[in-house]
C-alpha cells in the first residue's frame, strides 16, 4: 500500500496526565502506521485546550492542515483518537481525503496480521460492530460508504454489504461460528488438563519483545520484528525447564494503550488463554520512555478480562530489552529488581538473564507443590514414569528391587498417585 499519508496526534492539555510523553504518543502512531506499509508523507502533534464537537481539534488547526495535505498530495489521514462518525465526515469533506481514526486503524492492522481461522473470525467481527455504529449515523449516500472488513479500500464498493440489516446477520453469524471456536477451545484446554503441563502464558505491550524471548526459551520460529504486532494468532509451545519439568508456554497478541473495545470483545475467546494460565509473565520493554505508562495499559485490559486478582497479587514482570539500557540505567534497574523476587531483567537478544527467568518460573509454580518420598518396585516402571511425568524429580536412587525416590507434586497430582499405584509405599515430607 503506497497511499500518501499524513498523521495527526492530537494532545489535550487538561486530560488526566497517562505518564506518556507527546512525543512518544506521536512515534507510536507513525508506527502503527508505517506498520500496513503506509508512506508518511507528514506528521505532527497538536495540542488542544477541548475538543471541537464538529472536527475534535480546532477550526484554525484544521484548516491549516487542509492546506499541508494539499499542497503534499495527500490521500489518507491518520487521526490518533476516536473520531465521532460526524466528525469523521467533516473532516474529509474539509481536508478532501480519507479520514480513519486510531481504531479503524488498529483494526485494519489485525485484518491483515490474522492467519488462522479464529483471528480472522474475531478481526472481521470487531471491524463490522465498530463500522455499524457508522454505518446510518455518519454516511447518507453511497460514496460515502466504507466496504467489507478493511476501511482503506475504495469507496461505495457494495451498498448491500453496508446495509445494517445485513451487517447485524453478519455480525450474528460470526458470533455463531466463534462459539464453536470456543467450544473447540475448551475442548483443547480439557485435553490438556488430562496432560497436566502447567501453562505460562506470556503478555505485554505490542513490541515489548514477546515472540522474541518466545523463541528464545522454546527454540521456535515465531516470526518477530522491531514492529507493533508483529504476531497476533496466539501460539502455543512445551518447555523443559531445568528441572525436568515440562510446561507449555504461550505467546499471545501485544495489547496497546486505548485498544478498541470491539477488539477486546471480540478477542476474548483468544485471551481466555491467560485466564487459564498457571502463571502469567508481563513482559515489559524497560528500555521505552513509556515503559510505566505501557506496563498500566496492559493491567488495565487484564483486568478488563476479570483477572483484577491476578493483577493486586503481583505478575512476574520480565524486563526485556536489556541490552539497549547504557551502563548506568542498567546498572540501576539490577539493583531496584534485586529487591523485587518478582522482577527479572532480561535480553531476549542476546539471552542475558535467561536462566534466572527459568529459575524464577520454576520456582513460582512449585510453590503450591508438596514433596513426596516414593519407594517404586523396579518392575513398576508406569508409576515411575508417571512422577516423571507430572513432577518433578529431586533426588532418586536405584535398588536391587525397589527405587526409592523423592518427588516434588501437586495436590492433585498426589491424589491420582495414591489412586492408581496402590501399591507403592510413599510418605509426605
Amino acid at each position: 500500500m503506497s497511499e500518501k499519508t499524513f498523521v495527526l496526534h492530537p494532545v489535550l492539555k487538561n486530560a488526566a496526565d497517562t505518564g506518556r510523553s507527546v512525543q512518544a504518543g506521536l512515534e507510536e502512531i507513525k508506527n502503527l502506521t508505517a506498520a500496513i506499509n503506509l508512506t508518511i508523507t507528514a506528521a505532527e502533534s497538536v495540542e488542544l485546550k477541548k475538543t471541537n464537537a464538529s472536527l475534535f481539534i480546532g477550526k484554525g488547526a484544521a484548516e491549516r492542515i487542509a492546506e499541508k495535505i494539499k499542497e503534499n498530495e495527500i490521500t489518507l489521514a491518520v487521526v490518533d483518537c476516536a473520531l465521532s462518525p460526524i466528525q469523521q465526515r467533516n473532516l474529509e469533506k474539509l481536508w478532501n481525503c480519507k479520514v480513519i481514526d486510531r481504531t479503524a486503524l488498529i483494526l485494519e492492522i489485525f485484518g491483515e496480521r490474522a492467519r488462522t481461522k479464529e483471528g480472522v473470525l474475531q478481526v472481521e467481527l470487531a471491524h463490522l460492530s465498530y463500522q455499524r455504529s457508522r454505518l446510518v449515523r455518519g454516511w447518507t449516500h453511497l460514496e460515502r460508504q466504507r466496504g467489507g472488513r478493511g476501511f482503506l479500500g475504495g469507496p461505495g464498493e457494495t451498498q448491500i454489504e453496508l446495509d445494517r440489516r445485513v451487517i447485524t446477520d453478519n455480525i450474528a453469524k460470526l458470533k455463531k461460528e466463534l462459539e464453536e471456536v470456543k467450544r473447540t477451545r475448551h475442548l483443547h484446554r480439557e485435553a490438556r488438563r488430562r496432560v497436566p503441563y502447567p501453562i505460562v502464558a506470556l503478555v505485554g505491550y505490542t513490541n515489548a519483545g514477546k515472540s522474541t524471548l518466545f523463541n528464545r526459551l522454546t527454540n521456535a520460529d515465531v516470526f518477530a520484528k522491531d514492529m507493533l504486532f508483529a504476531t497476533l494468532d496466539p501460539t502455543m509451545r512445551l518447555l523443559k525447564l531445568p528441572s525436568g519439568r515440562r510446561i507449555i508456554l504461550s505467546d499471545t497478541v501485544g495489547f496497546i494503550s486505548n485498544l478498541p473495545t470491539e477488539l477486546v470483545a471480540a478477542f476474548r475467546a483468544t485471551l481466555e488463554e491467560v485466564a487459564e494460565a498457571s502463571l502469567i509473565l508481563h513482559v515489559r520493554d524497560i528500555s521505552h520512555p513509556d515503559a510505566a505508562a505501557q506496563k498500566t495499559d496492559v493491567e488495565n485490559v487484564l483486568k478488563a478480562l476479570g483477572l483484577e486478582n491476578r493483577v493486586d497479587r503481583g505478575l512476574i514482570e520480565v524486563l526485556n530489552k536489556t541490552d539497549l539500557l547504557n551502563e548506568s540505567d542498567y546498572s540501576a534497574l539490577s539493583v531496584a529488581a534485586g529487591r523485587n523476587k518478582n522482577q527479572i531483567p532480561v535480553s531476549a537478544v542476546t539471552g542475558t538473564g535467561i536462566e534466572d527467568l527459568l529459575s524464577v518460573i520454576e520456582n513460582s509454580l512449585a510453590a503450591g507443590r508438596s514433596e513426596m518420598t516414593a519407594d517404586i518396585p523396579v518392575a513398576n516402571g508406569a508409576a515411575l514414569a508417571y512422577l516423571y511425568r507430572v513432577g518433578e524429580v529431586l533426588d532418586r536412587k536405584d535398588g536391587d528391587q525397589v527405587c526409592h525416590v523423592r518427588v516434588r507434586l501437586d495436590q492433585a497430582d498426589i491424589q491420582k498417585f495414591k489412586h492408581s499405584y496402590p501399591q507403592v509405599i510413599y510418605a509426605l515430607s
